[in-house]
């Protein structure tokens, strides 16, 4: 039996099973730049803050890294997303025979 995709079917999957691209897109375009505003909100708590401050200026240097990887990873998203949802619009490329 072939298959129309890139994996061969199993019998236990959907047959129509697709990602919700819109939503993914929502999601990645909301925060995306809510991740942002947090890494740059937590940099400068973490430049402003003393070794005494509690939360301790360790912990403000992880927050911050954790959401300037998630930053990365929901632009890396949305971008991969806006490429999917661009490709399914775009007319097939067979050429004739």
């Amino acid at each position: 039996m072939p298959s129309s995709g890139r994996h061969t079917r199993t019998g236990t999957e959907p047959v129509t099973a697709y990602s919700d691209l819109r939503l993914r897109w929502v999601l990645s375009l909301v925060f995306a730049p809510l991740f942002l505003l947090a890494t740059v909100f937590f940099a400068i708590w973490w430049g402003a803050a003393d070794s005494g401050d509690s939360p301790s200026p360790a912990l403000l240097g992880w927050l911050t890294l954790a959401c300037a990887v998630l930053t990365v990873i929901a632009v890396i998203d949305l971008l991969v997303v806006t490429r999917r949802i661009r490709r399914r619009r775009a007319p097939s490329r067979t050429p004739d025979a």
